[in-house]
């Protein structure tokens, strides 16, 4: 079952360090470039992957074509696709070992869910990570992982 208790989603948001978001738009506009700053501004190291606009630099960070390339531990896959593409996405993310993977507000997927579930995934569904931040008041990652 998705995190859903206030004090399990601080913990897994206070325990991350990187972050990759999957989906990012080179748009300024768009929802994922907003949330990509909101946590680069956090403290997050954020990883931006959209095979559409590989080697582009979004942030300052690289785009990456696909969450393999990565090569760092991963403690959380934000997920901005939509909910019909939501399971590849978790699918690497079970194969690159990542701790938990959150599904962006309006992406649900409650198979996706259980699969990650099964393979020792954290999981938060529907829910927006930048307004999670704020809402929940969590402190900038230190340098220590947990």
């Amino acid at each position: 079952m998705p995190l859903t208790a206030d004090a399990d989603i601080f913990d897994l948001l206070a325990g991350a360090r990187t972050v990759a978001l999957v989906g990012i738009s080179d748009r300024p506009e768009r929802a994922s470039n907003h949330v990509m700053a909101a946590m680069q501004d956090h403290g997050y190291r954020v990883l931006p992957i959209n095979p559409a606009i590989t080697g582009e630099h979004i942030h300052g960070e690289f785009v990456w074509r696909e969450l393999a390339q990565l090569g760092d531990p991963i403690d959380i896959v934000d997920v901005f696709r939509r909910s019909s593409e939501a399971g590849a996405v978790v699918d690497q993310a079970i194969a690159v070992g990542a701790r938990a993977v959150w599904l962006q507000q309006g992406v649900v997927d409650d198979a996706t869910a259980a699969r990650a579930e099964a393979a020792g995934l954290k999981v938060v569904m529907d829910r927006c990570i930048k307004v999670e931040l704020a809402r929940l008041a969590v402190p900038a990652p230190t340098d220590a992982r947990s």
